[in-house]
């Protein structure tokens, strides 16, 4: 077992998402234990905030809807990128996707991302890194909630758009400031129930777009 795995077990507890309950998952159950126990993880290890310890709104409701409509995801190849808890692409590989793709830049979220899929009984793949500039090798690429800082936006966007010309692109949006106000074709919303210690309200909007090319 992984220092990060070991990690993870001790900070958090297998439960689920009461919008996607088919799916367990190690979450933290309260913000402050989480976020003070890995400031002392990241000055020992060098690791990133815990955001892979939330089911974030996009997430949720990019899991709920592929549940519900297997059909979009079944014998596709999926990227979950920036996949955070893995939640989306565990959804796919529980409707048979033919190949499901993790990706994240922090080694904890990948630990994360796979002890997940694990206690699912999901196959996944995990990357670790920065994949923004690879060629396409997917079929659907699925982005939660990834438009929250300008920084972050502007670094993945054009990309996106380049995979859209061969691939379906999502994104799943809870009311981000720096979507982007063009080129989005929605295509399902969701009410989501949030902790106001994550957000600054109990429920946040989804909505799902496709991203054009």
């Amino acid at each position: 077992m992984t220092k990060a795995a070991d990690f993870i077990r001790a900070n958090t507890v297998l439960t689920t998402h009461q919008m996607v309950p088919e799916i367990r998952l190690w979450l933290a159950t309260e913000i402050t234990p989480i976020w003070q126990a890995t400031e002392d993880w990241m000055s020992v290890n060098g690791t990133a905030p815990p955001f892979w310890a939330f089911a974030w709104p996009g997430s949720v409701a990019m899991a709920r809807h592929i549940l519900d409509n297997p059909e979009v995801a079944t014998g596709r190849r999926v990227l979950d990128f920036a996949a955070g808890c893995g939640l989306a692409g565990i959804a796919c590989g529980k409707v048979k996707a033919t190949d499901v793709e993790a990706a994240e830049i922090d080694p904890v979220a990948i630990a994360a991302a796979e002890l997940n899929a694990a206690v699912n009984q999901t196959t996944i793949r995990t990357s670790s890194g920065d994949i923004v500039g690879s060629a396409c090798q997917w079929d659907l690429i699925l982005c939660g909630d990834v438009c929250y800082e300008a920084p972050m936006t502007s670094h993945i966007m054009p990309w996106l758009k380049k995979m859209a010309a061969t691939a379906e692109v999502w994104i799943a949006d809870p009311g981000r400031n720096y979507l982007p106000s063009v080129g989005l074709e929605p295509f399902a919303r969701y009410i989501v129930p949030t902790s106001l210690e994550l957000e600054d309200r109990e429920e946040r909007a989804v909505v799902l777009y496709r991203l054009e090319p």
